[in-house]
């Protein structure tokens, strides 16, 4: 089976931010929410590649921070790094409710 490549792009891209996060603002929760759902997403991304069906735990996460992130973003309306988040977040959701629907249902 071939590996997620996106859904660890993605793990990357969350735990960077969390490092942003840190270094720019000082944000120790920015860090370990960046580590906590980078390695959540890391973990779903493992999962999905071994099995193309068991994509629970990446739809949980990308669920999460799309809901988390898009309440920030309208807040603030600032595109960093709330609506950055929440577009990668909503096109990581997007892309795993569109291989659901794709995939054949068995009875």
């Amino acid at each position: 089976m071939a590996l997620d490549w996106i859904g660890f792009g993605y793990a990357a891209l969350v735990v960077v931010g969390g490092f942003i996060g840190y270094v720019k603002a000082g944000s120790v929760t920015s860090l370990v929410a960046g580590l906590l759902f980078g390695l959540l997403a890391a973990a779903g991304a493992y999962l999905a590649s071994k099995n193309p069906k068991n994509v629970w735990l990446s739809l949980g996460t990308s669920g999460a921070l799309t809901a988390v992130m898009g309440m920030r973003f309208l807040s603030s309306w600032k595109f960093m790094p709330a609506g950055l988040m929440t577009l990668a977040s909503g096109l990581m959701l997007a892309r795993i409710l569109t291989g659901m629907l794709k995939r054949p249902h068995s009875s």
